[in-house]
C-alpha cells in the first residue's frame, strides 16, 4: 500500500482474496513472503518435503496425528518424526500435544508445491481419500459404541483405510468433538469430487455433532453443502442421505417447517435410488414432523413404516426408537394405553439389543406416556434414568429436554418448587426444538415462579416466552398473551 499512493485498503483485500494469488500478491519489489517459504522448503529431505507437500492439501484448523499419518500413509510413529522436524523448521506448527496447524501462508504454499512438485499428481487426490476413509471409518466406530445394535454402520460406504479404535465410550466422544472442526471441513472438501458419497454418509455417521447442540452452525453448513453438491452431480442415493443429515439437523434446532420440506424430498430421493437405509430414516423423520405438527394419524403411519423396515433391515435399535416415537403418535390420539405399551416395548427392544445412549430415549418416551395416564412417580423414576444417560453421554440438548418434562410433571403435580429448579436446568442447557421448546420452558418456568408468588418474575417469563413465540409464528402465543393480559374488574 505504500509503495500504490492510489490503492485503497479495500483494493488490496480483494486481491488477497484470491487464495490462488494471495502468496503473489504479498510482494513488495525484492520483499516477497513466498521467497522466505522456499529458502525452507528448499532445505527439507524429500520425505520432509512430501509430508509438508500433502499435509498442506487438507483444510482444517488442525490435524491429528494419526490423521496426519493416514494422508502420509505411513506408520504413526513415522509420521511423528516427519511433523516434529517440520515443527524444528517453523514450517508446521505444534497446536498441543498430537496436533499440528499450518500458518494460512504456508498451507497455501504447501499446496502450490503440491501442485507443482507432487508426482504423480493422483497422489494429492489419494492423500485426501485416506483422510477421508479415516474418518469415516473412525466416525462409524464411534456411532457403533454410542449406539450397538443399530445397522446404520453396515450400510455405509466401504473405506480402504482403517480408523481408530476405542476401548469405551468416553474414549471414542472425546475423539468425535475434538475432531469436529477438522472432520466437517473434509466432509465439506469433498464436494464435487469421486469422494462425495463416503463424505456424505460421514456427515451421517457423525450426527451427534447436531444432535447433542456441538457444532451446530458448521454441521449445518456442512449439511446444506452436501445437499447442493449431491444435487449438482445428480447423485440421488447420496442426496437423499444428505438431506437426512440436514432433517436430522432441522428437527433439532426445532425448524419444522424447512425439516418437512427436506424429509419429504429424502424420501423422495432415497425411494428412487431403492435405498431402503435411507428411506426407513426419512419415514421416521416424516412421522416426528407430523407428531410437531399435530398430525398424529399421520405419525402412525410414517413410523408403522419406518418400523417395518427397520425389522427387516434387523436394525433393532432403531426400531425401538420408531416404536417410542410411535407411543408418542397413540398419545396424541388419546389412546393412553396404547402408548405406555408402545413405550414399553421400544424399551424393552433397546435393553434387549444392549442400547447405551438411545436407551435414555426409550425411558423418556415411557416417561412422557406415565405423565399422560397421570402416573407422576413413575414418570419421575423414567425421566432421572434418561438424564444420567444423557449426561453421560455428553447430550446437552436431550439433558435439557429431559429437565423441560421433569419440571413439567412436577408443576402437573403442583410442586412449583422443583418444577421451577428443573425449569432453570432446562434453560440453561438448551432444550431439543430450538427456539419454540425455550418458549415452553419459559412459558412453565412463569407459572412455576407464579405459584411460588413470584409474580414480576413469572411475567417477565411469558413476556419472553411470547417473543419467541411471535418471532416463530407460534399458536400457542394467543395463550400467553391471555397470560399476560390485566385481570377484569369484576
Amino acid at each position: 500500500l505504500a509503495a500504490r499512493r492510489t490503492w485503497t485498503v479495500s483494493v488490496l483485500a480483494a486481491k488477497l482474496a484470491d487464495e490462488r494469488r494471495r502468496l503473489d500478491e504479498l510482494q513488495a519489489g525484492d520483499l516477497a513472503v513466498k521467497a522466505t517459504f522456499e529458502l525452507g522448503y528448499g532445505q527439507l529431505e524429500r520425505a520432509q518435503a512430501r509430508a509438508f507437500r500433502l499435509l498442506g492439501l487438507a483444510d482444517g484448523p488442525d490435524i491429528s496425528l494419526a490423521a496426519a499419518a493416514a494422508v502420509l500413509d505411513l506408520p504413526v510413529e513415522d509420521t511423528e518424526d516427519l511433523l516434529e522436524s517440520l515443527v524444528d523448521t517453523s514450517l508446521l506448527e505444534s497446536a498441543a500435544p498430537g496436533r499440528y496447524r499450518f500458518h494460512d501462508l504456508v498451507r497455501l504454499y504447501a499446496r502450490a508445491c503440491a501442485e507443482r512438485d507432487e508426482h504423480p499428481p493422483s497422489e494429492r487426490g489419494a492423500a485426501l481419500s485416506r483422510l477421508l476413509d479415516f474418518y469415516l471409518a473412525t466416525a462409524a466406530g464411534v456411532y457403533a459404541i454410542e449406539r450397538p445394535g443399530d445397522r446404520l454402520v453396515d450400510h455405509l460406504e466401504v473405506t480402504k483405510y482403517p480408523g481408530l479404535r476405542f476401548a469405551d465410550g468416553p474414549a471414542a466422544l472425546d475423539w468425535l468433538y475434538t475432531e469436529s472442526s477438522a472432520l466437517l471441513a473434509c466432509v465439506r472438501q469433498a464436494a464435487g469430487t469421486e469422494r462425495l458419497r463416503r463424505a456424505v454418509d460421514l456427515l451421517w455417521a457423525a450426527r451427534d455433532l447436531a444432535e447433542s447442540g456441538a457444532n451446530s452452525r458448521q454441521y449445518e453448513t456442512t449439511a446444506v453443502a452436501m445437499r447442493e453438491a449431491t444435487q449438482a452431480v445428480g447423485d440421488t442415493r447420496a442426496e437423499g442421505r444428505a438431506r437426512i443429515a440436514l432433517t436430522g439437523f432441522l428437527l433439532v434446532s426445532g425448524r419444522i417447517q424447512q425439516a418437512s420440506e427436506e424429509a419429504r424430498l429424502a424420501m423422495e430421493r432415497a425411494t428412487a435410488a431403492a435405498d431402503p437405509t435411507a428411506a426407513s430414516w426419512a419415514a421416521q423423520d416424516c412421522g416426528l414432523i407430523a407428531l410437531h405438527q399435530h398430525r398424529y394419524s399421520d405419525g402412525k403411519v410414517f413410523f408403522d413404516q419406518a418400523i417395518e423396515g427397520f425389522r427387516a433391515a434387523g436394525n433393532g435399535l432403531c426400531e425401538a426408537t420408531a416404536l417410542c416415537n410411535l407411543s408418542r403418535a397413540y398419545m396424541g390420539m388419546g389412546n393412553t394405553a396404547k402408548a405406555i405399551e408402545f413405550a414399553q416395548n421400544g424399551l424393552a427392544v433397546h435393553v434387549q439389543v444392549g442400547s447405551t445412549m438411545r436407551l435414555a430415549n426409550g425411558h423418556y418416551a415411557l416417561g412422557v406416556a406415565y405423565v399422560t395416564a397421570g402416573r407422576h412417580i413413575d414418570a419421575l423414576a423414567q425421566f432421572s434414568k434418561a438424564l444420567t444417560i444423557f449426561v453421560d453421554h455428553r447430550q446437552r440438548l436431550w439433558a435439557g429436554t429431559t429437565h423441560f418434562r421433569i419440571a413439567e410433571t412436577h408443576l402437573t403435580a403442583h410442586r412449583p418448587g422443583p418444577a421451577a429448579q428443573h425449569a432453570e436446568q432446562a434453560l440453561a442447557l438448551g432444550c431439543i426444538g430450538g427456539d419454540q421448546m425455550r418458549g415452553n420452558v419459559l412459558k412453565l418456568l412463569g407459572h412455576s415462579l407464579s405459584g411460588l408468588g413470584e409474580v414480576d418474575r413469572g411475567q417477565a417469563c411469558w413476556r419472553e416466552a411470547l417473543n419467541l413465540y411471535e418471532a416463530n409464528g407460534s399458536p400457542e402465543a394467543d395463550a400467553v398473551r391471555a397470560l399476560l393480559k390485566p385481570a377484569t374488574a369484576a
